[in-house]
This record gives C-alpha cells, sequence and structure tokens, in this order.
C-alpha cells in the first residue's frame, strides 16, 4: 500500500495562485525609524514603524493584492488586478523600499506603505494589470449607475 499525498481541494478554490511576495514591510524602515526614534521628533515615526512592522502584511499573487493591517493586523483588502487602474509608487529608504497606492477603478486608492523591492512588485502589478481581462464594457468609463444623472 503507497502512501501518496493527496492534494484537497475547497470548492471554487481549484485556481492556482503563485505568490510573487508575501511578507512584511521592509526592515530596513523599522532600523531607520528607530534611529530617528532617539530624537523627540522621531518618537512619533518610531512607533509607527513598530506597528507596520508587526501588524501590516502584504500578499501580491499572481491573481490579487491582499494588505492587512489595522490593530493587531485585523483589517484585510483584497483587490483583483482588473479593479487596479493606476499604479503610483515612490522610493524610500534610498530606494531599498518605497511606498505604493494603487488607484481602484472606482476612486478608492490602496495604500502599501515600506513595501520591500517596490519597483520589482510595481512592475509585477502592471504586468498583471495588462494581462488580466479588464471586464471593460461600454458602460466602464461612465461614472456611477451607466453615467445617467439624476435631473
Amino acid at each position: 500500500m503507497s502512501a501518496e499525498p493527496k492534494s484537497v481541494t475547497a470548492p471554487g478554490a481549484s485556481i492556482n495562485e503563485d505568490v510573487f511576495y508575501a511578507g512584511g514591510p521592509a526592515k530596513g524602515d523599522l532600523i531607520l525609524n528607530l534611529l530617528f526614534g532617539l530624537t523627540l521628533i522621531g518618537i512619533p515615526f518610531a512607533v509607527g514603524a513598530l506597528v507596520r512592522a508587526l501588524w501590516l502584511r502584504f500578499r501580491i499573487t499572481s491573481r490579487r493584492v491582499e494588505v492587512s493591517g489595522g490593530w493587531l493586523g485585523r483589517d484585510r483588502t483584497q483587490v483583483v488586478y482588473s479593479q487596479i487602474r493606476e499604479v503610483r509608487s515612490v522610493a524610500r529608504g534610498f530606494g531599498f523600499w518605497g511606498d505604493m497606492v494603487l488607484v481602484l477603478s472606482d476612486g478608492m486608492k490602496l495604500e502599501m506603505r515600506a513595501v520591500p523591492d517596490y519597483k520589482n512588485a510595481e512592475a509585477y502589478i502592471q504586468g498583471r494589470m495588462a494581462a488580466s481581462p479588464a471586464g471593460k464594457g461600454p458602460l466602464a468609463d461612465k461614472p456611477g449607475f451607466g453615467g445617467s444623472a439624476a435631473a
């Protein structure tokens, strides 16, 4: 009798996701802000970096971007690539990490602070946006429900 490992998948979860990045914010962000926290002015920045290091987690896969954060990491936001309209980023820490903002098609923004290797993450997200079915119908670019204004 051979013991072969069986893959058990939940119903509806048969689609594979390739994980590009799963983890927390850049460690350099914490180190730099803790050093800056030795001054009186830097204490709030050090506390913010400590909270991010403890409770903020990113997960970028082939199907979605997921950010877990908030108090004790209880808030979770998931965005599929077809919902992302634009990716904006800015370098932090001499370019070793950066902040990213995902602008969604409905105008909402998802901030991702202290993303390690943010240039590769940005390129990956933009590549997945181009490859994803946008699902744009004839009314997709119009605001509201079909662009009709109430009189």
